[in-house]
């Protein structure tokens, strides 16, 4: 009889446990939980931020190369410079042949 009652009183605490410790476990799964979206976001972020200096140096070259002007891109091209770049490619294509 001693040890149906010691079992059913540590079935109680048990219980007991269980239940007002449960918002702390309900809060460290949510903390995980927002641990792994975090990395996740920042690992998405760093490649974000990769590609988008990547396509901004791109379009920075350009821009300084053919001084276009954001809102004007095709308005006010240096010819000279045009004609340099066609000319080196032109030069580079030739030599290639030879």
């Amino acid at each position: 009889m001693q040890s149906k009652s010691s079992s059913s009183t540590t079935t109680v605490l048990l219980v007991l446990l269980l239940i007002f410790t449960f918002p702390i476990w309900l809060g460290i799964a949510g903390g995980i939980f927002g641990i792994i979206a975090g990395i996740f976001g920042a690992v998405i972020g760093v490649f974000a931020g990769i590609f988008g200096a990547f396509f901004g140096i791109i379009g920075g070259l350009f821009g300084w190369i053919f001084d276009w002007h954001p809102f004007a891109p095709f308005s006010h091209w240096p010819i000279f410079t045009i004609l340099a770049i066609a000319l080196l490619v032109v030069l580079i294509s030739r030599s290639r042949k030879i």
